[in-house]
């Protein structure tokens, strides 16, 4: 069975191709490399293109049984200073793809999509079935497709998965892939790794946005999930729609919460350095809790996290050191 991974030369996407193989698909990359990087393609038959390229891409979906999409913008504060970069790609191109998967007979799809869809949720752990109500131009965008994905469905028959991340992670070791593949972002706005280069000499400090929250220690608290854990996610995921399954959208998260003084210290353990840092106003629309209730991917896809925040954290420094 071969499957299609729209953004696989990306940070997740390549994961997750690495995880497909691994349990026996046949994979074809297809990324801009516009975020994207080869290295992280390296071994995987690539094609690059956009997804609104329908005469590059219509050729590619021919050959393949499924669909996992990857391949959207993803920087909350550049979707509010340029919205129309975000719709452009987030919503127009994806839906030109979503037709030109339609149209090539592709029935099965996996989304990369994202907690963000529940802006400032009213209660902790979230559930499916907290109510969506996005607070900025990338976190309408993911819920946008989901609900074409939901109206797809209904009236043609395609049947998705739409994966809502909660902060993803961590880089895979060697021991499990084929190269190891970790996290490569520019400009990197991700705590874990910034928290790690701020423990480094050359470095930048970490800014911390906020310490007047209202949790244990005043700062933000996240559920931070290693990239491997998703990727396994997405291959259940798959395996779900093969065997028949309906539509719907799961949590990916771990149930648990870290503040940001947990995640730097976790840093400065792994790195056996301080992480020189400052603390700053709180940036808008930060909610203070996110966290995952993620009993529903455990009942539907058997799935559950395996790997804790010391593991995310202690992947993600071995794989700077030898890449970065």
């Amino acid at each position: 069975m071969a499957i299609l991974v729209l953004g696989g030369a990306g940070y997740i996407g390549s994961h997750a191709a690495h995880a497909l193989r691994r349990s026996g698909y046949e994979v074809v990359l297809y990324d801009n490399l516009s975020t994207g990087f080869r290295r992280l393609a390296q071994g995987f038959e690539l094609v690059e293109g956009d997804i609104a390229d329908e005469a590059r891409l219509r050729p590619v979906l021919a050959r393949v049984d499924a669909v996992m999409h990857f391949a959207a913008h993803a920087y909350v504060g550049e979707s509010v200073e340029n919205p129309r970069k975000y719709f452009q790609n987030n919503v127009l191109a994806a839906l030109s793809l979503l037709n030109s998967a339609l149209d090539t007979g592709i029935r099965r799809f996996v989304f990369s999509s994202s907690c963000a869809v529940y802006g400032i949720p009213g209660q902790i752990p979230i559930t499916e079935q907290t109510p969506r109500a996005p607070v900025n131009p990338y976190r309408a965008s993911k819920l946008f497709f989901e609900n074409a994905l939901e109206a797809y469905g209904r009236a043609y028959g395609l049947r998705s998965v739409s994966l809502r991340y909660f902060n993803a992670a961590g880089a895979a070791g060697s021991k499990n892939e084929s190269g190891e593949i970790g996290e490569m972002h520019d400009p990197e706005t991700h705590l874990i790794p910034l928290a790690l280069a701020a423990s480094t000499a050359n470095g930048p400090e970490l800014q911390v946005y906020g310490s007047d929250y209202p949790t244990p220690d005043g700062t933000c608290v996240r559920d931070y999930i290693h990239v491997n854990d998703l990727a396994e996610a997405h291959v259940r995921a798959l395996q779900y729609l093969e065997k028949g399954g309906d539509s719907l959208a799961i949590n990916l998260g771990t149930g648990r919460g870290h503040s940001v003084l947990e995640v730097i210290q976790a840093a400065e353990k792994a790195t056996g350095r301080p992480v020189r840092r400052t603390i700053g106003p709180r940036r808008p629309g930060d909610p203070p809790v996110l966290v995952a209730d993620p009993a529903k991917a455990q009942n539907v896809l058997g799935w559950t996290a395996k790997r804790n925040l010391a593991d995310i954290v202690s992947s993600a420094w071995a794989w700077m050191q030898k890449n970065l």
